[in-house]
């Protein structure tokens, strides 16, 4: 690629056979529209079917096209960080490589960013062909992050969305291991804005993100920007140490005025025992989750580890 691009686009892949060639048809498509040129970064998260190998022929077939592959799989997240590393383009798009996030909509984003957007997300306004019993949560999800992040956090928004240089620099420039990149994205700042979308269902495939991956990324998201949960801690011992103090009470009141009471002796004892130790098992449990992001941090390790990497020319570096 001899000119600079002017636009990346940057998409993770994990086990994405089934959708890699669609993927490229209309991303093809978006990208003759583009008014500068375009680079489409491709990242393989350690995928186990021929995902790398259609990375290679989609290489060999178009310039335009270069990809990294991880040695294995290290996530979602990460797997944006690298394209994010990698990029050079003075915009840069993230989106998913199971066509939920129709490529179309990059259009619309390069109308907003030209207008002085230097961030523009994509806005989710109905989720296609799924059942409440993933809506739902999602829906709580997001409005409860919002409440207590310490950032304002779109609601109903993923990582699909567009940004300037100079917010990629910034993003780049954040140490944390633990990333959530629409929350860092909220956190940097800039002048942003929504483009509202349907999203669809997957082309094809097998969804990715099972609940114990979403459960884990929303507690990461939590966890990342709120101070709250630490504070529960403080409020269920506060709640506590009330519930022990009347329920002293209650066994005076009990041993003056009903000696028969069954609920004296041994059955208070174990209801009181039973309820101090579930406060404490949550007070440790939450103070686990920010001790273990620290432990995480001091180790230093590189964010992933690369096996192979083209059409990058002299720009391969090492990951931070």
């Amino acid at each position: 690629m001899n000119d600079t691009p002017k636009y990346s686009l940057v998409i993770p892949i994990y086990n994405e056979e089934e959708n890699i060639a669609e993927l490229y048809r209309r991303i093809s498509a978006v990208m003759d529209r583009m008014d500068g040129p375009v680079e489409l970064i491709l990242i393989n998260d350690g995928s186990r079917d021929r995902s790398l190998e259609l990375l290679r022929k989609l290489h060999e077939q178009d310039s335009r096209i270069s990809y990294l592959s991880f040695a294995r799989n290290f996530g979602h997240q990460i797997a944006v960080t690298a394209g994010l590393n990698f990029s050079t383009g003075q915009v840069v798009v993230i989106m998913d490589g199971d066509l939920q996030d129709p490529p179309e909509l990059i259009i619309d984003m390069v109308e907003q960013w030209r207008q002085g957007y230097q961030v523009v997300y994509a806005q989710r306004t109905q989720r296609r062909q799924e059942g409440w019993f993933k809506r739902l949560p999602a829906y709580m999800y997001y409005r409860i992050l919002r409440n207590l992040a310490d950032v304002d956090i779109p609601i109903d928004t993923g990582d699909f969305c567009l940004m300037d240089r100079c917010v990629v620099d910034v993003l780049n420039a954040m140490p944390e291991r633990n990333r959530y990149i629409r929350g860092l994205r909220a956190w940097i700042g800039f002048k942003q804005t929504a483009v509202k979308f349907e999203r669809d269902p997957r082309f094809a495939g097998d969804v990715k993100y099972t609940f114990s991956k979403s459960f884990a990324l929303a507690m990461n998201g939590l966890v990342s920007f709120s101070k709250v949960p630490l504070q529960l801690s403080i409020y269920l011992g506060l709640f506590s140490a009330f519930v022990s103090v009347l329920m002293a009470f209650l066994v005076l009141y009990w041993r003056l005025f009903s000696a028969g009471s069954a609920l004296t002796g041994l059955t208070i004892v174990i209801m009181a025992v039973f309820f101090l130790g579930a406060v404490q098992l949550v007070s440790i449990g939450i103070l686990g989750q920010y001790v273990g992001r620290i432990y995480e941090e001091v180790k230093g390790r590189p964010l992933y580890t690369l096996a192979e990497v083209a059409g990058f020319g002299d720009r391969c570096r090492s990951p931070k």
